[in-house]
């Protein structure tokens, strides 16, 4: 299976340019957006062949995740569980017959690490999400079979040094806080494998965002926040894990994962 998942950072603007091209040029299987920002109804989309899930913020204009897939999924939630944290339609989530697929827009912490609280709560409450469906325990309670997890999204963090081109001025900011990075490392030590570097552990310069300001993305300096991650037990089923930095219309690039299930 080919798995993409990207950051549009508004899905009527990067209509504009190219989406559908791009779109069709990469053939996924399972094809996830973050940051769609529009409400149901506002974009109609065209994709004979795929079964479309989407997750709406309540605020107009903000947040919002996608889901197009091949297969019909057996069922789909469209958040943690949480009231609270559901508010921005930061997840979809899809079983099938052999996994989970959950897409993720993780909430930013903020200039000067303004929503910090809100994230570190948010990260606890998705790394419980995710064991649960891969332990077989949805969010209202009920059992399901256990299953293994793919996990995709924007997860608003650069993990290690290597994952941004200038880590001494930015740490402690927004992305490259301690606080951040450490979520992300439990979430990992969950029992979840960083697909990208399983393939490519010593790569630099391979990054998924990069600023509008600075000619950020014309000097390379940018930032790896886009991931997929998958159960531990699936690890050797990767067969190649992609950053698309030549595709444009967003400040994010795809990225992909081609897995054996």
């Amino acid at each position: 299976m080919r798995l993409v998942s990207w950051n549009v950072n508004g899905l009527r603007a990067v209509l504009k340019k190219d989406f559908l091209e791009t779109f069709a040029a990469l053939d996924a299987d399972v094809f996830a957006l973050q940051e769609t920002k529009c409400q149901a109804g506002q974009v109609e989309l065209d994709l004979p062949g795929y079964h479309q899930h989407w997750s709406y913020a309540e605020k107009k204009g903000y947040s919002g995740t996608a889901v197009f897939s091949r297969e019909e999924p057996l069922r789909v939630l469209h958040g943690l569980g949480n009231d609270y944290l559901d508010q921005e339609g930061r997840v979809v989530a899809l079983e099938f017959e052999a996994f989970w697929f959950v897409d993720v827009y993780t909430p930013n912490a903020q200039n000067e690490l303004a929503r910090i609280a809100h994230r570190m709560e948010w990260d606890d409450a998705f790394r419980d999400f995710v064991k649960g469906l891969e332990e077989g325990t949805l969010p209202d309670g009920t059992t399901t079979s256990p299953k293994p997890v793919v996990m995709c999204g924007d997860f608003n963090v650069a993990h290690q040094e290597i994952d941004l081109k200038n880590p001494g001025p930015n740490r402690g900011n927004a992305g490259f806080s301690d606080e951040e990075r450490g979520k992300f490392t439990e979430l990992l030590d969950a029992g979840f494998t960083d697909t990208f570097r399983l393939l490519h552990p010593d790569v630099t310069g391979a990054y998924s965002w990069w600023s509008y300001r600075f000619k950020a993305r014309q000097n390379n300096a940018g930032w790896r926040i886009d991931y997929f991650l998958v159960s531990d037990e699936l690890a050797g089923a990767v067969e190649a894990a992609s950053i698309y930095s030549e595709v444009f219309g967003s400040d994010h690039c795809p990225v992909g994962l081609d897995i054996a299930l």
